[in-house]
């Protein structure tokens, strides 16, 4: 494992170029490791092969969809320090209920505030480092 020292790694899982893009920028000016990826598939192997210190998810994907990749992330014991922040244009309750249900950590509904996103991802970033 890392040190302390070490900067938070995210993994952003979303197929919207320009969603993915301005995360990116704002997350990697914090001093943030960055990587993405654009489908549901490729979200979870990324994970599986090097597990993040938070994933943003968003829910409608190309392949497996968020909830599937929350799910599947969340039935592995070795990866519950895994922070997961679902996004998804379908902000409604029933939607927040089931991405928490199936294990998201917390749950952001789209278009949002970028502040109000950096605010989230430190709050969950500092729980990882408190662990």
């Amino acid at each position: 494992m890392c040190a302390a020292h070490c900067p938070s790694r995210i993994l952003i899982v979303e197929d919207e170029d320009n969603i993915a893009l301005a995360l990116g920028h704002v997350l990697g000016r914090e001093g943030w490791t960055v990587t993405r990826v654009a489908d549901g598939d490729a979200g979870l192997d990324s994970i599986l092969a090097d597990p993040p210190d938070l994933v943003l998810l968003d829910v409608m994907l190309p392949g497996m969809s968020g909830y599937e990749v929350c799910q599947s992330v969340r039935m592995k014991p070795d990866l519950a320090k895994v922070k997961i922040l679902m996004m998804t244009a379908r902000g409604n309750a029933m939607e927040r209920r089931k991405g928490l249900a199936l294990g998201a950590d917390e749950f952001i509904a789209k278009p949002f505030d970028l502040s109000d996103l950096m605010n989230r991802a430190r709050a969950l970033l500092s729980e990882t480092s408190n662990a």
